[in-house]
């Protein structure tokens, strides 16, 4: 089995991670042939190839690299493409032969930049959307999609909330199924070194007893790092550190905090003493085991919350935002505890009893960890991957440049 993976990004953020897992099952299929095609260059590239992938970066023009349609209105992102279009011809030829270079049965797409120009080659190859986002926030992509579902001949959506919302946005004649992430739960596991948060965010190291709570997200603007500062500043001073792990990954313009502008948001509060940035950790299982609470705090709606996910199998006290796949994760006061989304004040109520109750912090990350073994593991993964996939792929199938493009 030849599978061809698409992606924009070269970061790791969480679709990233999942197409690791894709690549790391292999799709479902043992043994399978695994190629990836990116926009960008990065990390999450370089992870690929240490996975055995065969991968190929092909760079677009800038403007469309920057271009994101999210919450924006549908001809404020037609201009920002404009002076891309000129460049496009060119680059759609180079991402055709890039893609056609691997001869692929299956053509797995995980961005939302990609389902679109996966669906403009022309191949017999079956094209698979895998549906990280809500559609229905994106005036010009949704549209997009819509009229290029033909071409499309299955859409795998991380939660039902995903696929209730493709349903809305997409032609009821494409099946679109649900498939959870995974998470590897041998590597997300308690045991095992703890990172030194203190010392990657240049903060003396903390008194004995003190208990850490960190937000690990990207610096999207939506995934509540003002609500995780003022939690922290109305939880007042005390033996609790609070730690921002993670950067700004996307080129998507005007989606991100700057790390000054939240360092800003820090000082402005009064909280450098006991606030650290940490950058991006590489070996996140190592950040996890270093907190005592985990906290999601997305304003919106998550898709899936891979962060949750992760911190359960690691054991930890998860404190999350109970909407869109979110909430579909866990159980209140069983897996994790739900705070109120947007709200500072009532996050700060949730981690105060977090905070003064270890006893109740150790039962949730027990069972939280036996949740995610249950629930996110790999075997369950790759066993609906192939589930989802059987019938779809043609042997040796080939695909050539759409014919406008023509070599």
């Amino acid at each position: 089995m030849r599978v061809v993976l698409l992606d924009p990004s070269g970061q790791l953020g969480g679709a990233e991670r999942v197409l690791l897992d894709c690549i790391d099952v292999g799709d479902g299929w043992p043994g399978a042939e695994m190629s990836l095609v990116t926009l960008a260059g990065g990390p999450f590239v370089d992870a690929a190839r240490q996975l055995g992938a065969r991968t190929v970066v092909v760079e677009p023009p800038a403007s469309l690299s920057a271009a994101g349609d999210a919450f924006a209105p549908a001809g404020a992102v037609v201009g920002a493409l404009l002076p891309g279009l000129l460049g496009f011809p060119s680059f759609f030829r180079r991402f055709s032969a890039a893609v056609s270079g691997f001869v692929p049965e299956l053509i797995h797409s995980h961005g939302i930049k990609t389902h679109v120009l996966g669906s403009l080659l022309f191949h017999r190859a079956p094209l698979v959307w895998h549906l990280h986002d809500y559609l229905s926030t994106r005036s010009l992509s949704s549209r997009l999609l819509s009229l290029l579902s033909r071409r499309c001949a299955l859409a795998i959506a991380v939660s039902e909330s995903v696929a209730d919302d493709a349903r809305s946005c997409l032609p009821a004649d494409l099946r679109i199924v649900v498939v959870r992430n995974s998470v590897d739960c041998e590597r997300f596991q308690p045991e095992g070194v703890a990172a030194d948060l203190d010392a990657l965010a240049g903060l003396p190291v903390a008194p004995a007893g003190t208990v850490r709570i960190g937000l690990p997200a990207t610096f999207a603007r939506w995934k509540g790092h003002e609500v995780f500062l003022e939690a922290a500043a109305r939880l007042g001073r005390g033996s609790v550190r609070f730690y921002i792990i993670g950067a700004p990954l996307y080129q998507t313009a005007n989606s991100q905090w700057s790390i000054a502008e939240l360092r800003q948001l820090v000082e402005k509060r009064g909280l450098a003493e006991r606030v650290g940035f940490t950058g991006l950790v590489s070996d996140m299982p190592s950040a996890y085991r270093a907190l005592d609470v985990v906290v999601h705090a997305s304003t919106r709606p998550e898709p899936f919350g891979l962060v949750i996910a992760e911190a359960m199998a690691c054991g930890r006290a998860v404190a999350a935002a109970p909407h869109g796949g979110a909430a579909e994760l866990f159980v209140d006061r069983e897996h994790a505890v739900s705070a109120t989304p947007g709200d500072g004040t009532a996050l700060a109520v949730t981690l105060r009893a977090l905070i003064d109750d270890p006893v109740e912090r150790t039962r949730l990350g027990g069972r939280a960890r036996a949740h995610a073994v249950r629930n996110f593991g790999r075997d369950r993964f790759a066993r609906e991957m192939r589930s989802a996939l059987t019938g779809l792929t043609t042997p040796a199938a080939l695909i050539q440049p759409v014919g406008a493009y023509r070599s």
